[in-house]
């Protein structure tokens, strides 16, 4: 297989890439934004494509999930967590830096470090963190925040270790795909959705909630992204536990597809967690579902009630 992923090389993204099993002896290629990962997955340039869709501290990738919730349509096959450990690497000394670049999401986790140390430097955005680790060796900026294999690799000592002002940040990257069937049940397993309501209809958005919830399906994540469309009009973006192929996954996606505007299945895949899953509750797992499909199907045919 070949991956396209977020670069340069020295990248956080790389660095999760070598997490996920799926990317065990496959090609990789750095490419220079989300976008570019994403269309080359899109046109079969690539077989699948690793980027990052949310940060621990600082939220979403609103690229990444834009491009999921908006573009042509594309499936998630698994996700890698990575802890986030940032240094300060540069050539000077913390009384010779006036530039730091970095990634938006890398500055934004070292703000209370900057205040402190640097109050009077600049903070300067580049597309990732190797590309600023890369432009303050060409002299461009003073310093940047990276990880510390980036800083090694790039050959740029580091000034300060551990400067993130969250010491248990970490980012969530996703391995995207052509819609294609998903990877069989772990039994610990996260389904991502995108739903279009009805903006006029009161209690649209209960009633979404609703379907989840009546089915003992647990949302760990939903969050609104406006649709281009007009002020006021969001899609949702939903993560929640479970599979397609879980009988009440499947019963409450055919309920979204009856009230909702539209709905745009984005993936089952495998939870990078070591966490125990939930159980179904009672009269909610597959067994029950067949159990009471079978007793209707008594009844249809004429059965004794």
């Amino acid at each position: 297989m070949e991956f396209a992923y977020l670069g340069p090389r020295g990248t956080f993204t790389e660095a999760a890439l070598r997490r996920l099993p799926a990317a065990k002896g496959a090609t990789t290629t750095p490419m220079s934004s989300v976008a570019e990962v994403l269309d080359a997955v899109r046109r079969g340039e690539v077989d699948a494509g690793f980027v990052p869709l949310e940060n621990s501290q600082e939220g979403t990738v609103t690229v990444t999930v834009d491009e999921l919730v908006g573009g042509e349509p594309l499936v998630i096959a698994g996700e890698a967590v990575l802890p986030v450990t940032m240094v300060l690497a540069s050539e000077k000394t913390a009384d010779g830096i006036t530039t730091v670049a970095s990634h938006p999401h890398a500055l934004a986790q070292v703000r209370g470090y900057l205040r402190r140390e640097l109050p009077n430097a600049t903070a300067v955005n580049a597309l990732s963190t190797a590309e600023a680790a890369q432009r303050v060796l060409v002299g461009e900026f003073d310093a940047c925040i990276c990880a510390p294999f980036t800083a090694e690799a790039a050959g740029l000592p580091v000034q300060a270790f551990n400067i993130g002002d969250n010491p248990n940040a970490e980012t969530r990257f996703v391995h995207v795909v052509r819609p294609c069937p998903p990877p069989e049940p772990s039994g610990n397993d996260i389904t991502s959705l995108a739903v279009y309501i009805d903006h006029d209809q009161v209690g649209a958005l209960l009633a979404v909630l609703t379907e989840f919830a009546v089915r003992g399906i647990n949302l760990t994540r939903i969050e609104s992204r406006p649709t281009g469309e007009a002020l006021g009009r969001y899609a949702f973006f939903l993560d929640c536990t479970g599979h397609l192929a879980d009988a009440r996954m499947g019963e409450a996606l055919m309920g979204l597809r009856r009230i909702c505007a539209d709905v745009r299945y984005l993936g089952s895949y495998r939870r990078d967690r070591s966490d125990d899953p939930v159980p179904a509750p009672k009269g909610l797992s597959d067994t029950d579902f067949t159990a009471a499909a079978d007793w209707l199907r008594h009844l249809r045919d004429g059965g004794r009630p």
